[in-house]
């Protein structure tokens, strides 16, 4: 099971842009078995991926599961989930 990251946003957020400010929390979720680039219907903290914004993040070796930038912003429920698997 892939996990991909996914990005709570505020309205006026570019998907082009870095900007970390548009970001209100970075959440995990499962990857479709059937379509690994998309994520299943919730996310580990249980809520819908619907509005959720696609983040293209790719942790390294040793590297945190969510953009650095954005620890501040981590979602601590997926966290837990995420050091149960």
């Amino acid at each position: 099971m892939g996990v991909l990251v996914l990005l709570e946003v505020v309205k006026g957020f570019d998907p082009d842009e870095t900007d970390p400010s548009f970001v209100r929390s970075v959440h995990a979720a499962a990857s479709d078995p059937d379509v690994p680039e998309d994520p299943l219907p919730v996310t580990l903290c249980g809520i819908s991926t619907d509005p959720l914004v696609h983040s293209h993040y790719r942790a390294g070796y040793g590297e945190p599961w969510y953009p650095a930038e954005l620890e501040d912003r981590r979602c601590r429920e997926c966290e837990r989930a995420l050091k149960r698997m």
